[in-house]
């Protein structure tokens, strides 16, 4: 399945196609292949093996400022949203569906609430959404899914006849939030500190590789939240990794890069591949009826997120003057986009399928099949239809982040402007406190590059061509450096086939030579 996985993604990525979207769709052809096995997801599996590496990975590249600067709508969309959705569907499944346990429907409720922004996230930076939105939408998905499994868990617990209130649903989460940060706190600093001692960068990639497994599992074996636990912690280190050493975030980055790439694939394929087991447990209901239930909650959980998302982005401004002047606003289009980027995921599925099938009393579980057929057909429907729909969304509504771009570049330059100063009076600092002459030809060199840096940075304003539209100094000078680092691999391989140098010599040598080029590449 991974094998597959990949390729479909490749293949999607190539086209420049929504791999999320082509892997869900591949999944639902997959499954209807004649012989193909059933692939029921194993909950466990899901939250304790897929979860903890996508959450941390998400935290660990998501910026600890701008979180903070948004906590107040993350917050209002990663609690507020859930519990609001959670209700609402859970009153609408109790209204729509005879003989359904009002705490059963509200297990329903709770398992679509949260969204996974991996999807809108990954069409969001791609068509150049405004940063704050793309944050919101982040965090958001860093911290729903504790909000959602809490909620789950005790709408469990009261559908099962376990006899939980309101009033230990409410402690419960708090219990699970407060004590799922501080251990992500208490589990931050040892680590980093480990991380910066080992001087060994795999080792130091070894220990970023085990920490969200180590925060989810401690985290749910105090019974708190692993989910807060991991982005806690994926915070901390993330915003940390500028003190490890250079070798190791090069490493790191390149590292997560393909976990996730293959992990989400996995889980995107998986989605689909579910329909023969969720169809059998409703084969006993009317198709016309289990359409209808499907397309009620499906609008209801769409319907919920847009009455939710415009009084919370609306209200606050309205009533604080310091909302207004601190918050950029992108008028009526902004709620818009974060009210249709709620399309759902493997974790909603992994919940429903961890719906115990007895409940205390040893009765079945009311509803169970039909709530795992309208979660599979809820996950479904908002890829698809949301899914396809929200990069047209975006161009349709002409919002983008083109002036924020033009900053961070004005930003950039001018830091790339005072780095290389800083770096020139500290090349002549050395130069002058040497106790022998140095070779100017060494030094010049040394200044040389730190003026190219400059001048990259500035050059980058104009979109790398001048006045007349002539190349620019520092990209004819990248182009032919390429050429030049393409002749002298073409060489150390030929040398290679020749049998007159060792593999372990060639790899050493592409090493440099491609993080030569790789700096040359970033743009």
């Amino acid at each position: 399945m991974p094998v597959a996985a990949v390729a479909v993604a490749g293949l999607s990525r190539r086209s420049g196609l929504s791999a999320p979207l082509v892997l869900v769709i591949a999944g639902l052809l997959f499954s209807f292949v004649p012989g193909m096995p059933e692939f029921e997801l194993d909950p466990e599996f899901v939250l304790y093996v897929f979860l903890p590496p996508l959450l941390f990975s998400a935290a660990w590249q998501s910026s600890y400022y701008d979180l903070r600067e948004n906590v107040r709508p993350i917050a209002l969309l990663s609690i507020g949203l859930v519990l609001f959705t959670t209700f609402a569907v859970g009153y609408a499944a109790y209204l729509l569906v005879p003989g359904l346990p009002l705490a059963a429907a509200f297990v329903l409720g709770a398992i679509v609430a949260p969204p996974d922004a991996v999807a809108a996230v990954s069409v969001a930076q791609r068509l150049g959404l405004p940063r704050r939105t793309v944050t919101i939408l982040v965090g958001e998905s860093l911290f729903n899914d504790a909000t959602a499994l809490t909620a789950f868990r005790v709408a469990v617990a009261a559908a099962a006849g376990a006899g939980f209130t309101l009033l230990d649903g409410t402690g419960r989460f708090l219990f699970a939030a407060v004590a799922g940060a501080a251990i992500g706190l208490v589990l931050g600093p040892p680590l980093h500190w480990l991380r910066t001692r080992l001087n060994d960068p795999l080792v130091e990639n070894g220990v970023a590789v085990l920490a969200p497994f180590a925060a989810y599992l401690i985290a749910e074996a105090l019974h708190a939240s692993g989910v807060i636990a991991v982005v806690v912690s994926g915070l901390y280190l993330g915003h940390r990794f500028t003190e490890s050493a250079a070798v190791t975030r090069l490493i790191g980055h390149s590292f997560w890069k393909v976990v996730i790439f293959v992990l989400e694939s996995v889980v995107f394929l998986i989605i689909g591949l579910q329909l023969p087991a969720v169809l059998d447990g409703v084969s006993g209901h009317g198709w016309a009826s289990l359409a209808w239930y499907a397309l009620v909650i499906f609008v209801v959980t769409v319907a919920a997120r847009f009455v939710w998302v415009f009084p919370a982005a609306y209200l606050p401004r309205l009533f604080s003057a310091r909302i207004r002047d601190r918050e950029a606003w992108n008028g009526w289009q902004g709620p818009v986009v974060v009210s249709w980027a709620g399309m759902r995921g493997v974790v909603s599925l992994a919940a429903a399928f961890a719906i115990p099938i007895l409940t205390s009393s040893r009765e079945p579980f009311p509803g169970r099949d039909l709530i795992l057929f309208l979660t599979f057909t809820t996950v479904l429907a908002t890829l698809l239809v949301q899914g396809m729909t929200f990069p047209a969304l975006i161009r349709l509504l002409g919002i983008g982040s083109a002036r924020e771009e033009y900053t961070d570049r004005v930003a950039e330059a001018g830091a790339q402007h005072a780095a290389a100063q800083a770096a020139l009076e500290r090349l002549e600092e050395l130069v002058a406190a040497e106790p022998g002459p140095i070779d100017e030809t060494v030094a010049e060199r040394l200044r040389q590059l730190a003026e190219y840096r400059q001048l990259r940075a500035w050059e980058r304003l104009g979109g790398g061509t001048g006045p007349e539209g002539e190349e620019v100094p520092t990209n004819t000078y990248r182009r032919l450096r390429q050429e030049m680092l393409a002749a002298e691999r073409q060489v150390f391989i030929r040398l290679r086939d020749e049998r007159r140098l060792g593999d372990e010599v060639l790899n050493r040598v592409l090493h440099d030579l491609d993080l030569e080029e790789a700096a040359l590449d970033r743009d």
